[in-house]
């Protein structure tokens, strides 16, 4: 898919990955609607970013929030070309001490929202016969993390569902892809649902793995591009296809 020409929603989209990837988009030529719950601070983001950012105060774990989104962005786009399931949280607890309220929030925003927000752009993606969904992972589900389960079952889920979809929505050419990037350089160790000790662990592990957003934001635009299956930046040390 040409990114100059496509309408883009990136959830998740105040900071980190999804703002890396707006920027990136319109950079490109693509109108982007930023998608997040802190509406302040996308306002904010939308004066920098110019004409082709709109933004949308919307929280992905409420249905009814989404369908107002959607169709909000409908209405200023005409149509939705692309779809980035960006927004997540991270949770590090060992599994005899995962707090199942916590997991069943965690599963909401990690897993449940990417499929509502699927759900809720195909109809719309259906009509023109074309289109494109990319769902953030992680790969942390390339290995067995002591501490990690909640957050990489969370994920492996979302791999399922990503894996599932591309298969059923071939043949009306969309595609659904999936981008595994490694320990990034965001908020997202900051902002851990449970285990802040165990993230800061990881950081200091991984040392000069760490990488920039704006290299996966690269990576996504990739696979909207391309319409392959999948992409990571995870080192092959770690299970990845990473030279260095």
């Amino acid at each position: 898919m040409d990114i100059k020409t496509s309408n883009i929603i990136i959830t998740g989209a105040s900071s980190g990955i999804g703002l890396a990837t707006a920027k990136a988009a319109i950079k490109r030529g693509a109108r982007v609607a930023l998608v997040a719950r802190r509406e302040n601070r996308l306002n904010a983001l939308v004066a920098d970013l110019g004409p082709n950012a709109l933004a949308f105060p919307c929280d992905v774990t409420k249905p009814a929030q989404i369908r107002n989104a959607i169709d909000k962005i409908i209405a200023a786009f005409g149509r939705i070309d692309v779809l980035i399931n960006n927004a997540g949280r991270g949770f590090y607890a060992p599994v005899e001490e995962i707090d199942i309220a916590a997991y069943r929030a965690l599963l909401d925003l990690n897993t449940i929202a990417p499929l509502a927000m699927m759900q809720a752009v195909l109809p719309q993606m259906r009509s023109p016969g074309s289109g494109a969904i990319v769902n953030v992972s992680s790969g942390a589900t390339f290995g067995i993390l002591p501490g990690a389960a909640a957050y990489t079952s969370s994920k492996s889920a979302l791999n399922m569902l990503s894996d599932v979809a591309r298969t059923e929505l071939a043949d009306i050419n969309i595609a659904v892809s999936t981008i595994y990037p490694f320990v990034t350089d965001t908020e997202f160790y900051g902002s851990v649902q449970e285990g802040e000790a165990a993230a800061e662990t990881e950081l200091r592990n991984v040392g000069s793995a760490i990488h920039s957003p704006d290299r996966v934001a690269d990576k996504i635009l990739g696979l909207i591009r391309s319409g392959e299956r999948q992409d990571d930046l995870v080192p092959k040390a770690f299970g990845g296809t990473l030279e260095a």
